[in-house]
């Protein structure tokens, strides 16, 4: 799958911080009942690596890397066999890098300078990150404007409530967001939660 089709793949893709491995397949299993297949396994935490491939073993799942910062974790991810990378920001050497290998990439950016530099790239598909702080839909829309191939998936600050005006955007294809995993949250709860989520639309 290339980039854009994962991110229609459906709404929401959520956003998970994995502290033991041994809840990444019962979570994935939950997500993925609940409709919302393309799972980003943040890495965040020591756990990150191990709950990718046990993630993968869920049968529909499709598991991907976040808060990818450098080439170092970017050739972790791929031994663990991640779908595709999320990065928070865009560097020329970590663009290179994943852009060079073929694998789905969807790298943040904030700014006119940073979706330059991902077009300088081949890249069309990016994360606007941080959304809300990032002066939110009025400011994607700005920027949308003078780069009309691009395609994004806002992430940061984004809830349930206003997930919907954002994909009401034609260029946003998906929206990322941690609300579908809360804190505490039981596997039924979350499949509840995805269930409502893969139903959103703008």
């Amino acid at each position: 799958m290339n980039i854009e089709a994962i991110m229609k793949t459906a709404p929401v893709i959520p956003v998970l911080v994995i502290e033991d491995a041994a809840t990444a397949r019962p979570l994935a299993e939950a997500l993925v009942k609940g409709g919302l297949r393309v799972l980003e396994v943040t890495l965040r935490t020591g756990a990150a690596l191990e709950a990718i491939a046990e993630m993968k073993q869920v049968e529909g799942a499709i598991v991907g890397a976040g808060t990818v910062v450098n080439t170092d974790q970017f050739e972790q991810v791929m031994k663990a066999d991640a779908e595709f990378i999320v990065s928070p920001g865009l560097t020329d050497r970590l663009g290179d890098a994943i852009t060079r290998s073929g694998v789905p990439y969807l790298p943040g950016v904030a700014n006119a300078g940073d979706i330059m530099r991902g077009l300088d790239l081949g890249l069309e598909h990016f994360k606007f990150f941080p959304a809300e702080t990032s002066g939110g839909l009025k400011a994607l829309k700005a920027l949308a404007a003078p780069f009309y191939q691009c395609k994004f998936c806002p992430t940061g600050g984004i809830s349930a409530a206003t997930a919907p005006e954002w994909l009401a955007f034609d260029p946003i294809l998906c929206v990322g967001g941690s609300w579908v995993t809360p804190k505490g949250a039981s596997y039924e709860q979350v499949e509840a939660l995805a269930r409502e989520a893969a139903l959103l639309k703008g």
